[in-house]
């Protein structure tokens, strides 16, 4: 069994909270994962009101450390006290967005930070590779970039004067095993989604996916781009799609029309279950 309920993306549902961020809330026969938190301004409010109870996560996994999927970090482990927290270890280096000679701190915030820094070592999983957290539960770790097509999706630096570029090896993705085939979930897929699944065919041995659900960076992509992802997605995902946060609506609208009813647009309080 796996019912997964967004909290928080860009899109929301009657009476919750939208916020440019992800939160997903996981919940396998015996297990309780949160991926990803937002920003934080729309997570707590919108999980009482979809009845998630944040308090008894047993997992909490930061794709990467950008601000709109570690803010909400803090105020979730404040609740979790039992919660391990799961991510790469450069998720917590500085991070900027650089354009035209201004740069912006895009990076984990730093109450998120040192709400980490405080937790005992016991509680922290530094992801350095392949990980299964839970059974069935697994970790990508770092993803290899094979597909020269797909990019990471922006002028990422590690530094203001934006001379040391970020390649993002923080960004990771998490799957989750059925009978039907893996359950993957992206938090930018910077990666590139295409490797990420190809990264995660290879790890779990399978030919296809079950579902991908998750941002997947894609707003502003060029036609080629979408062209080829959208014909790996045809190929690799066998029952569902669902693309939300940082997709895009051209992106959405491309693979609903190559897709058709296997694509249903991510926005806070959707719920999938599948069992």
């Amino acid at each position: 069994m796996v019912r997964l309920t967004i909290l928080v993306d860009d899109r929301a549902g009657p009476g919750l909270k939208p916020e440019h961020g992800l939160a997903l809330w996981i919940e396998t026969a015996d297990r309780r994962v949160l991926f990803d938190t937002g920003q934080g301004g729309a997570l707590l409010e919108n999980a009482i009101k979809l009845g998630a109870d944040l308090a008894q996560a047993d997992d909490i996994i930061i794709s990467h450390g950008h601000y709109d999927h570690s803010g909400g970090l803090a105020a979730v482990l404040s609740l979790a006290r039992r919660a391990k927290v799961s991510l790469h270890p450069s998720a917590m280096e500085p991070k900027y967005s650089v354009h035209q000679q201004t740069a912006r701190f895009i990076g984990m915030p730093e109450e998120s930070w040192n709400a980490l820094r405080r937790l005992p070592g016991e509680r922290v999983n530094w992801v350095r590779g392949p990980l299964e957290i839970a059974p069935g539960v697994w970790l990508t770790g770092p993803i290899p970039k094979s597909h020269s097509f797909e990019d990471i999706g922006g002028a990422f630096y590690l530094d203001s004067a934006g001379t040391a570029p970020d390649t993002m090896e923080d960004d990771l993705a998490m799957w989750i095993q059925t009978p039907q085939g893996p359950v993957v979930i992206t938090g930018c897929a910077h990666a590139g989604l295409v490797n990420t699944l190809g990264h995660i065919r290879r790890l779990s041995g399978v030919d296809r996916v079950r579902a991908v659900i998750g941002g997947f960076h894609l707003s502003g992509v060029g036609g080629r781009r979408l062209d080829r992802t959208a014909g790996a997605l045809r190929d690799l995902v066998s029952d569902i799609l669902v693309p939300g946060h940082c997709t895009g609506e051209e992106a959405t609208e491309y693979f609903i029309g190559l897709l058709g009813e296997k694509v249903h647009p991510g926005r806070a309080g959707q719920v999938h279950r599948l069992d």
